[in-house]
């Protein structure tokens, strides 16, 4: 992982960069951007939960800045793992039964 927490090496060695989006009082949207770039299907999206005095405040709002200084390695490998991919892709349903 980078020092400026902008970028995530993931289980299987990808280099995933980091986003912080949506900040609200409680909560951000931490975004992992997959390298290839040339599309979001492969991006994944986690959300990090805030417990700092804006969380008791429905009208404070965090940064993304205030976000990133916690965002630790092992912080990013929790929330990599609990993380869900942006774009269901083609076929969303793939493999899933549809017998009855």
């Amino acid at each position: 992982m980078a020092n400026d927490n902008s970028a995530f090496d993931g289980p299987d060695g990808t280099r995933w960069g980091i986003d912080v989006k949506m900040p609200t009082a409680s909560n951000a949207m931490i975004v992992f951007r997959h390298p290839d770039g040339t599309s979001s299907s492969l991006d994944r999206y986690s959300w990090h939960q805030w417990h700092g005095p804006e969380s008791r405040s429905v009208t404070s709002r965090i940064t993304p800045a205030s976000v990133k200084k916690v965002l630790s390695g092992d912080v990013l490998q929790l929330l990599f793992r609990r993380s869900m991919p942006v774009s269901p892709g083609s076929h969303p349903l793939a493999g899933v039964s549809g017998s009855n």
